[in-house]
């Protein structure tokens, strides 16, 4: 066998598929018996039969109020809306039969069944069933719950498989996730056990990606690569300055020396160099435009030598260039430079190859010349790009810029980059620690080489260390035991004792203990408790401390899990927690999914800092949430934002400057503040060219109010909003809502729905939808110039009808007051947000058993005003948490 051969055939885990699934899975042949759920428990089968039940006094209740109040429309003749309530059963183990019975005591509970038409029971009938019902429910669930809990085994989803490979290395910049499969996700996340199976193709996928963070761990250097600082200026950089050489009017880039023209080096050399430091260092490139084909500045001569952690510090100034003339005073005239007026946001990507970027950070560039700093982890051979994100991006061959004035126009001047690293904290390494103690290693090729006189001793030393670390709770001698005949059996097929611990190390790293939420019905030990709750506000495993506590079994009393959540909420990572719990409740992950029409939209055109704004808004102001107890009607009606000056321009927000989110106050009369009136919420309940009531009204009673509509039947084709004008889309609903089957739902669902028609599909207030054409020369036509330099003409269609009812008959005009009337019932606001905390949080869907449980948790919130945090709190310390 070559060399190459294998080695690739050891990190496409052909030796693990010996050793771990034989060793490891106890000698079981299938690849996923290694990360299996348990068994599923058979639970016994309750008696079934038809309603009436009228063997007790409870059926006999129940048999009257369905006979008399449900019957007529819900037998086995009728079976109005599908339910046949003469033929339902009551073998409440059947899921499908359960939720029907939850559904009947929902509606019998609000009051929508019976109809309002049909006769009415009394309060006491009413509730002499559902109390009655609700007992059954309860009854059969216990049952279950005391059997499995209420949570199901459930392994890592890759977000936290990555988090938690990288905590255990000690690799910040490692990239797994897109390596694993895509989750699937139960009850609108991705942390739901049931949906979080693992397949033979799967677990080959966590062979391969643990493999490869092993090796990456290690790096190619044996010994600790040399942290330099070296500067690069943007003069030597072949991308700032090749727009020189074209004509002034449509010149991309130009020379500057401190803030004026430098028109001796136009033609090579293009610097002084080192001749004169003291010029030098006044040598900058100009750039009126935002970072984009054509125009693609970035500093290529640095290629980051091995990833890690460096130091990037920028030398910018802001300039301000004048007109041509006053005839053409949209052209640049780079001999016309000054001082900057203003700051610029800049942002910095990590550039791997042509528009494969990731964001770094940013910061202002100011009128004096300054040098910002940031601190990144950087993946070996990226190089750094900048952008000056407010400017235009213009395609080739336009370049109005919409900027421009006729005083001028804004640019910004970039010296230099200077760069310092690679940062160690430690040499060796947390993870080459980790991995090899102090034993030498290197690289030799694709084989990792180290030198031991005692293989069978250190390596079983290693292995100890190792699982100690991966797995979070205490290990057994029967877990290491299961692990250790890997070493020998690699080594015996001839592999190396470095490329035999890479696969045991794999091997642990794909094992129930490590892939799956270990958690045993009833309450949860220290430490289950401890990964629940990482997992929960880290989305990583617990840290030392954390596990410390577990360890001296203190973390169940009340006050220590009390004091550790607000540590692990007032850390930095508890970022992950709150950037993932966003992305699955608000889909926030979708924002990219679809672009504002060019025809319809074209001044929202190539704006990628305004959707990265409205999504680091949305985050924010959740946090400010979070970190400040504010009661959870702010989810509804704020009187603050987090804005940063895009989002404030967008929002008309005065005096906003910067690309720094900060609390802003609200104007009085302004329709912000609040998710729903964000413009991530608004893009994401979007299509990109029209909007939809019924898809943003939806979406409020599922997000905001957790009263998620029934899908539409499958024979009722969409509402297609008409981009002539010719039609508004609200009379296009009121004909869609004249047929009796679609009428009852969107009652409840366009209302909500309308007040947004106020936005448009990028979250801009309107008074007016757009059109394509000019409506046979009704419509006004706009022009203007886009983020591209090309003019656009645009032309306004029918005016806009915010008003509205609810569904329970009070009215509303516009946003506002809708947003006053949802803010009445604060309570189902606070029992919406604490159902889907509780669901992210341990991994399993709020039941109907657990009802009760949930609102216990809104009473002791109460007097707090259903503060976010104190809502957070009481979860994490009730029954639903703290056991499985």
């Amino acid at each position: 066998m070559k060399s190459m051969n294998k080695h690739f055939l050891l990190s496409s885990a052909a030796l693990l598929s010996v050793a771990v699934l034989r060793v490891a899975a106890g000698n079981t042949p299938p690849v996923y018996i290694a990360a299996a759920k348990p068994p599923k428990v058979a639970h016994p089968t309750a008696k079934s039969g038809p309603l009436p039940e009228k063997t007790d006094a409870e059926g006999k209740v129940m048999a009257a109020f369905i006979e008399n109040r449900c019957l007529s429309c819900h037998d086995t003749a009728t079976q109005k809306g599908g339910l046949d309530l003469e033929k339902l059963t009551l073998n409440l183990d059947d899921a499908r039969t359960f939720e029907t019975w939850v559904k009947v005591h929902d509606m019998v509970r609000d009051g929508t069944m019976p109809p309002p038409k049909k006769a009415q029971p009394t309060t006491q009938e009413r509730a002499a069933f559902k109390n009655r019902l609700a007992g059954k429910l309860i009854a059969a669930e216990d049952k279950k719950m005391s059997v499995s809990g209420r949570a199901v085994w459930r392994r890592l989803n890759r977000y936290e498989y990555e988090n938690t490979v990288r905590d255990l290395l000690g690799i910040n910049w490692l990239e797994l996730r897109e390596m694993l499969p895509e989750d699937g996700e139960a009850f609108r996340f991705n942390k739901v056990g049931e949906a979080l199976d693992v397949s033979h193709v799967q677990m080959a996928r966590y062979l391969q990606t643990a493999d490869f963070a092993l090796r990456q761990t290690l790096g190619q250097n044996a010994t600790q690569p040399q942290a330099t600082t070296k500067r690069f200026y943007t003069r030597e950089e072949q991308a700032f300055f090749g727009g020189y050489d074209i004509g002034p009017e449509v010149r991309s880039t130009f020379p500057v020396l401190g803030s004026q023209q430098d028109q001796a080096h136009l033609k090579p050399p293009y610097s002084v160099g080192d001749k004169d430091p003291k010029v030098r260092e006044e040598e900058g490139v100009g750039v009126v435009l935002s970072t984009y084909e054509p125009t693609e500045i970035r500093w290529s001569r640095f290629r980051a030598p091995v990833a890690g952690r460096y130091k990037l510090r920028f030398l910018t100034n802001t300039i301000w260039v004048g007109p041509k003339n006053e005839k053409q005073w949209w052209v640049p005239n780079y001999s016309q430079l000054s001082a900057g007026r203003r700051t610029e946001p800049i942002l910095i990507y990590s550039d791997r190859s042509p528009r494969l970027l990731r964001y770094l950070g940013s910061f202002e560039a100011a009128p004096e010349a300054k040098v910002n700093e940031i601190e990144a982890w950087l993946q070996q051979g990226e190089s750094i790009r900048p952008d000056a994100v407010r400017f235009f991006r213009p395609r080739p061959g336009s370049m109005r810029n919409p900027w421009a004035t006729p005083e001028g126009q804004p640019a910004v001047s970039f010296r230099w980059m200077e760069v310092e690293g690679p940062l160690y904290d430690e040499w060796p390494t947390r993870g080459q620690k980790l991995l090899f103690g102090d034993l030498p290693f290197k690289q030799n090729g694709k084989s990792i080489e180290v030198t031991s006189d005692n293989p069978q001793r250190d390596g079983e030393k290693l292995l100890r260390g190792f699982m100690q670390r991966a797995y979070r709770r205490p290990v057994s001698e029967a877990d290491v035991q299961r692990f250790l005949p890997i070493i020998g059996k690699a080594m015996e097929q001839g592999y190396g004792f470095g490329d035999a611990m890479i696969a045991v190390y794999s091997a642990v790293l794909c094992s129930p203990g490590f892939l799956y939420l270990e958690e045993k019905t009833g309450a949860l030990d220290n430490y289950a408790l401890a990964s629940r709750l990482s997992y929960f506000l880290w989305n990583a495993a617990p840290d030392e401390e954390l596990l410390k506590v577990a360890a001296a079994k203190q973390l169940s009393k009340p006050e220590v899990l009390r004091a550790q959540t607000n540590r692990l909420l007032d850390d930095a990572r508890s970022e992950r927690f709150i950037n993932a719990f966003l992305d699955y409740w608000l889909d926030l992950r979708k924002i990219n999914n679809n672009d504002a029409d060019v025809t319809l939209y074209p001044d929202y055109q190539l704006d990628d800092g305004l959707i990265a704004s409205a999504t680091n808004e949305t985050r924010a102001f959740f946090k400010e949430l979070l970190k400040n107890d504010l009661p959870v009607k702010n989810i509804v009606a704020s009187d603050f934002a987090m804005l940063n000056e895009r989002m404030a321009v967008l929002y008309n927000i005065p005096n906003v400057e910067g690309n720094q989110i900060r609390r802003v106050q609200l104007p009085a009369d302004s329709p912000r503040g609040g998710l729903m009136t964000q413009a991530s919420i608004l893009k994401v309940t979007a299509n990109g060219t029209t909007t939809s009531p019924v898809l943003r009204g939806a979406w409020i009673m599922e997000r905001i109010l957790g009263e998620p509509p029934p899908p539409p039947p499958p024979s009722i084709p969409a509402v297609e909003p008409d981009t002539r004008g010719a039609t508004t889309i609200r009379e296009l609903l009121d004909k869609h809502r004249a047929d009796p089957g679609c009428a009852g739902c969107h009652t409840k669902i366009d209302p909500a729905g309308f007040a947004l028609e106020s936005f448009d599909v990028m979250g801009g207030f309107r008074q007016n939808y757009r059109a394509v054409g000019n409506g046979e020369g009704k419509f006004q036509k706009i022009e203007g110039y886009g983020r591209n330099g090309d003019v656009f003409r645009i032309f306004t269609g029918p005016p806009v009808d915010s008003s509205g009812q609810l569904w329970d008959g009070r009215p509303f005009k516009d946003v506002r007051e809708l947003k006053a009337l949802l803010c009445t019932d604060e309570r189902k606001l606070a029992r919406n947000v604490t159902k889907q905390l509780t669901i992210y949080g341990t991994g399993a869907p709020v039941r109907f058993v657990d009802r009760p449980k949930l609102e216990a948790i809104l009473n002791r919130a109460q007097n707090k005003g259903y503060g976010v945090r104190t809502l957070l709190h009481e979860i994490v310390q009730s029954e639903l948490f703290v056991k499985k």
